[in-house]
């Protein structure tokens, strides 16, 4: 067979593939992104896209340590996942997807806190927050670095500091106090518990400014309706009532929380992150001070070393009186303004019934005034039937008896008054009409 006419497309596109395959002149170098993703020089517009997605998927965060110092950084998940050792899913819980739910969930080593507009990341060391510079965020960023400063600070000057500081290793990013300094950190909260008690303060405050907010507009708004049931204020009563439901939702979210943590207590001890970390930190000092030539002491020491550790874990596991009690404090808070919101809500019941027993009055009344026109109607209509039969053009002799006119109408209209005022106290009489 000859060559048709598509042989030489084939063996010139045979040969433009063999032109595009060229040796490289150098192995490509990998480059470290700001952001820590690795990236292939040379890689092409393929490559730069997948940088630019994962820079575009860092957030802004504020870094919070014990001493209460602060820094503004941008953190993708993957750097926020080996960071505080959470799984990815929890990341989703301060999303935006779960914005207006509450959760407080605890890890091994964090505790993910999703309060109304305070998300963060608490572990022993430190705290990360998301979306600092947001406004209902700046009075937790301000209480929480005043109270760790005020904590902390006078603990690092004068003689005490100077003994205090002998009693701290570095861990490549800060300063931690080792197992035999920690004393001192047994007679107050541990660092979550007191990130966790300002975010409480924090949103439990405005939880509680709302409501009264919500006290100070309602009753005014419930009262003008109740005096003049019109379109304006039917409107701010609809208002009204949107508000209630929003702010009754949002603290029953945040007291559900707290009730389901007061309710479960293993819950609670797996948020003593300090107190684990603390555990950790004993026994790899143990572990670092044990001869290393001597493997059966170490046995018999590590064994020993692991029972106290048992018996220390499950004598403190279910101390939770501490996180208890400030559980309960913010609950009974948040109770309270639950009670006032209903209390609200119930007003705006009470209103919305004596407004509905207002308008029942009115169509009653309205009822009885269209009954009483229809019982003038029939008995008008009887004289009309008279009047009707006699304006025919049909002969008959009282057309001509003199003097009959008059004493007929009036004999009529008395008919129809006295058939009127009959059925009046007939409808009265069975209660059709008010008295």
């Amino acid at each position: 067979m000859g060559k048709g006419p598509f042989s030489f497309r084939r063996s010139a596109s045979r040969r433009r593939q063999r032109k595009i395959v060229i040796p490289s002149e150098s192995p490509p170098q990998p480059l470290l992104s700001p952001l820590g993703s690795a990236m292939i020089a040379g890689g092409g517009a393929i490559s730069m896209t997948k940088v630019k997605k994962k820079a575009g998927g860092a957030r802004l965060w504020m870094r919070f340590d014990r001493t209460g110092r602060t820094e503004l950084v941008e953190l993708d998940k993957n750097a926020i996942i080996r960071h505080a050792a959470i799984p990815a899913r929890d990341l989703r819980i301060l999303g935006p997807v779960f914005s207006q739910s509450s959760h407080i969930l605890a890890r091994e080593k964090a505790m993910v806190v999703n309060l109304e507009f305070i998300k963060a990341i608490v572990t022993a060391e430190d705290v990360l927050l998301l979306d600092p510079l947001r406004r209902e965020v700046h009075p937790f960023v301000e209480h929480l670095r005043q109270q760790l400063r005020h904590k902390y600070q006078p603990k690092l000057s004068g003689p005490a500091g100077e003994q205090e500081s002998e009693m701290q290793v570095s861990d490549g990013r800060q300063w931690l106090p080792v197992p035999e300094s920690t004393e001192g950190l047994q007679s107050e909260l541990p660092f979550e518990f007191q990130v966790l008690e300002i975010a409480l303060e924090v949103v439990c405050t405005s939880l509680e400014s709302s409501v009264e907010d919500l006290e100070r507009d309602a009753y005014p708004v419930l009262d003008d309706l109740a005096r003049n049931v019109s379109t304006k204020n039917l409107e701010h009563v609809r208002s009204l009532k949107s508000n209630v439901t929003r702010l009754l939702a949002q603290v029953q979210k945040v007291r559900d929380e707290i009730e389901h943590l007061l309710d479960d207590n293993e819950d609670m001890a797996q948020l003593y992150l300090t107190r684990k970390w603390l555990q950790n930190q004993q026994l790899d000092a143990h572990v670092g001070a044990t001869p290393s030539n001597h493997p059966a002491s170490i046995r018999q020491i590590g064994s020993k070393r692991s029972g106290s550790l048992v018996n220390f874990t499950f004598g403190e596991e279910n101390d939770v009186e501490d996180l208890e009690m400030l559980l309960e404090a913010y609950f009974m808070q948040l109770d309270g303004s639950r009670n006032k919101i209903l209390s609200v809500r119930e007003y705006i019941d009470d209103t919305e019934d004596y407004v509905n027993i207002q308008l029942d009055n009115h169509r009653n009344e309205l009822i009885q005034l269209q009954l009483t026109l229809i019982i003038a109607s029939f008995a008008i209509s009887i004289e009309n039937l008279l009047a009707g039969t006699f304006g025919m053009n049909i002969p008959c002799s009282l057309y001509e008896v003199q003097g009959l006119f008059w004493p007929f109408v009036c004999t009529t209209n008395a008919g129809s008054l006295i058939l009127f005022l009959l059925i009046m106290a007939y409808a009265r009489s069975i209660k059709l009409l008010g008295p």
